[in-house]
């Protein structure tokens, strides 16, 4: 598995590739991952090979590895793989592929990020170099042998933009036993929020492209309504400050509690803490918090969007809303604030199947089988130690290949007027 994000970054890219890969292990299979190093690494590691990284690169949380050649693949000599699995279309990814042609083996491309919606972290970022970003990434999909899509409706989105690998849609599972068990009042006691408070949730990392300044003016105009109501969020990031100055400008500085960023029983506990979980991100491609919110049984309240849509039903195990409209907004977390007794039951035991139905080990079990159909199909009885000759022919083709997309998705550009996808 080669990926750009990793833990210890925490997203929802390495949760998928830490949780899969996790998975894969506990079933008997061998998985090495190749990522980027962070400043806080651990320094001993089993099966991942760490690549020196920019650092926070363009004031974000994130790190852009670089490569060093010869390294990995010495690795890779001794590890035999039998698939490639790349996370991202670039930089890692172009590894991937390269592997693959030496190593003469399938490769898989998730497409976990709709790439074009984060080009804000790139200098220059323009229409222009969103539409270079989809022809590039849509290029790369059809360099690899199957595309992942989390979710039906990016795999609609990749096949409208002309993809033509087979698509599979798998979402990334949730370990539902491990939600499902949470102490909320300890996190109540702790921050200092009443028991019988009505509490407003987000989990995620808090960076521009999730919409959270958006988020923050919709619940703080629900809570100037609702006296009770309090505001959990856990995450960092860059609109951290951003949410807190919405709630002072409010009047509602002791209402918002933003911890940081939890890991293992702590955040289990802050999820059962909540009452509803709020969600306004339209750059997913699944949504993970989503689920892992409604594995501990909480209703969502989300605006509609890619990924979205296919996990709250409106009114069934949360509200599902058309557009960004701050009081129609409110007045959903209200309708969950509100509800009988037995309709807040009936809404969490609907959220709590609604996560048993996309489980980490069912949705495991689904990759590890895309992975023996390509290796049958593509494999046969080929062995990995093939001649450099053969090596170096089928690396050079896979070079013309990642140079071919390139220069596709700029005259693309050049041809294409502004305004198309």
């Amino acid at each position: 598995m080669l990926t750009n994000t990793f833990t210890p970054h925490v997203g929802g890219v390495a949760r998928s590739v830490a949780s899969f890969a996790g998975v894969f292990r506990e079933l008997g299979h061998r998985v090495l991952v190749a990522a980027p190093r962070y400043e806080n690494t651990p320094e001993r590691e089993e099966d991942v090979i760490r690549f020196p990284a920019v650092q926070r690169f363009r004031g974000s949380d994130f790190s852009v590895p670089m490569p060093v050649p010869g390294r990995l693949s010495r690795a890779l000599r001794d590890f035999k793989p039998d698939i490639a699995h790349s996370h991202h279309p670039f930089l890692l990814g172009d590894s991937a592929l390269r592997i693959a042609a030496t190593f003469d083996i399938p490769v898989v491309f998730t497409h976990h990020t709709r790439y074009e919606l984060y080009t804000h972290y790139v200098p220059g970022d323009s229409p222009t170099l969103r539409r270079l970003v989809i022809e590039l990434v849509t290029g790369y999909c059809d360099l690899c042998d199957a595309v992942i899509a989390p979710s039906e409706s990016i795999a609609a989105l990749l096949r409208n933009r002309g993809v033509t690998t087979p698509i599979e849609t798998i979402p990334t599972g949730v370990d539902s036993e491990r939600f499902a068990a949470g102490d909320g009042l300890r996190m109540r006691s702790r921050l200092n929020i009443p028991a019988n408070a009505f509490v407003v949730g987000h989990v995620g990392r808090l960076a521009p492209e999730k919409n959270l300044e958006w988020l923050a003016r919709a619940v703080a105009f629900f809570a100037r309504a609702e006296a009770s109501c309090h505001f959990l969020v856990a995450g960092d990031g860059p609109m951290k400050s951003r949410i807190a100055e919405i709630f002072n400008e409010s009047q509602l500085a002791d209402r918002v509690h933003i911890v940081g960023t939890l890991e293992r029983s702590d955040l289990a506990d802050a999820y059962h803490a909540m009452d509803v979980f709020a969600f306004c991100s339209r750059s997913e491609t699944q949504g993970l918090v989503l689920i892992e919110a409604m594995a501990a049984g909480r209703p969502v309240v989300a605006i509609d969007a890619a990924g979205t849509s296919e996990v709250v039903i409106d009114g069934v195990n949360g509200r599902l809303l058309p557009d960004e409209d701050v009081a129609a907004f409110a007045d959903a977390l209200s309708s969950v604030s509100q509800a009988a007794p037995d309709k807040r039951d009936s809404m969490s035991r609907a959220a709590r199947e609604t996560a048993e139905s996309l489980s980490l080990p069912r949705m495991a079990q689904r990759c590890l089988s895309l992975y023996e159909r390509l290796i049958g199909q593509q494999r046969g009885d080929v062995e990995i130690e093939s001649s450099a000759w053969d090596q170096a022919r089928r690396r050079f083709g896979e070079e013309w290949k990642i140079f071919r997309n390139l220069t596709h998705a700029v005259g693309e550009i050049v041809q294409s007027p502004p305004g198309r996808e």
